[in-house]
C-alpha cells in the first residue's frame, strides 16, 4: 500500500469523526433530555460503562470507511466524492443508535 494514500485516507476520515462522534452524541442527549424522567434511575456508573463500550463499537464502525476508500482510492475522482460514503455511514450510524435506544434501552428504562 502506498503511504501517500494512507496519509490522504487518515487526513480526510479522522478530522470527520468528531463530527461523527457528535452526531451521535447529540442524538442520544436529545433522547435522554427528550424522556429525562425515565431515564434518571437508570444513569449509574454501570450503564455509563456499558455506554462507554457502545461509544468504542460506534467508532470501530467508523474505521469500516478506511476498508472502502483505500480500496477504491487510486481513482481520483472517488476522492471527490468521499462526502457521500461519510454522509451515508453518519446516517446508517443514527439510524442504528434510534433503533438501539428505541427498542433496547428505552423499553427498559420505561419498565422501571
Amino acid at each position: 500500500m502506498n503511504p501517500e494514500v494512507l496519509r490522504d485516507a487518515i487526513g480526510y476520515w479522522e478530522p470527520r469523526r468528531l463530527w461523527y462522534d457528535a452526531a451521535l452524541v447529540a442524538l442520544t442527549v436529545a433522547w435522554v433530555v427528550g424522556t429525562w424522567p425515565h431515564f434518571r434511575p437508570t444513569l449509574t456508573v454501570a450503564s455509563l460503562a456499558k455506554m462507554s463500550v457502545l461509544a468504542a463499537l460506534a467508532n470501530l464502525c467508523y474505521s469500516a470507511a478506511y476498508l472502502v476508500d483505500l480500496a477504491i482510492s487510486e481513482r481520483m475522482a472517488w476522492r471527490k466524492r468521499r462526502w457521500i460514503l461519510w454522509s451515508v455511514g453518519t446516517l446508517f450510524a443514527l439510524a442504528v443508535a434510534c433503533y438501539w435506544i428505541a427498542d433496547e434501552i428505552y423499553p427498559a428504562v420505561a419498565a422501571h
